[in-house]
C-alpha cells in the first residue's frame, strides 16, 4: 500500500499521527537526500508520541533510544554490512517502533525474511518548507 502527503514543515504532525495510528510495532525505514527531513520527521513523531526526550541524528552514535519504545539509526556513515556486523539486526526485533535513516531495499528484504513489518518513507524535498512523503508498506 501506498500513501502520498505533501506538508509543510508546520504540518509534518498529520503524519506522524497516520505513522503512530496504524503501525506500532516494526521499521520505518526513512530515504531522501541529505537535509531533506528524515531526523525532523523522528523529532514530529517522538514528540506526538509524548516522548520528551530531545531527538538528535545518530550518524556517529549509529543508535539512540527515546522512552521505552522508539529508536533511532543511521546508517549514512556505516552501511548495511556494518549494522549487520555489529548485531543491530536483533535490536530489530525490540518491541517498539525502529526509525532507519538511509535504509536500502536489501535491508527491506531482509527484514520481510525475517517477518518484521516494514514500513518506507521517501522524502522529497520540494521547498525550504514542503516536502513530499511518500509511505509504503511492506
Amino acid at each position: 500500500m501506498k500513501k502520498v502527503f505533501l506538508l509543510g514543515l508546520d504540518e509534518i504532525a498529520v503524519l506522524a499521527e497516520e505513522i503512530t495510528k496504524n503501525f506500532t510495532n516494526g521499521v520505518i525505514i526513512l530515504r531522501g537526500d541529505l537535509a531533506a527531513g528524515k531526523t525532523t520527521l523522528v523529532k514530529k513523531t517522538v514528540k506526538f508520541l509524548g516522548v520528551e526526550e530531545e531527538v538528535t541524528s545518530p550518524t556517529f552514535s549509529l543508535q539512540h533510544r527515546y522512552g521505552d519504545r522508539v529508536f533511532h539509526y543511521d546508517m549514512y556513515n556505516h552501511g548495511l554490512e556494518h549494522f549487520i556486523s555489529l548485531g543491530m539486526l536483533e535490536e530489530l526485533e525490540k518491541d517498539g517502533l525502529h526509525f532507519v535513516e538511509w535504509g536500502d531495499d536489501e535491508l527491506v528484504k531482509i527484514l520481510n525474511s525475517a517477518s518484521i513489518e516494514t514500513i518506507t518513507i521517501d522524502i522529497k524535498k520540494i521547498s525550504d518548507n514542503k516536502r513530499e512523503y511518500e509511505v509504503c508498506t511492506h
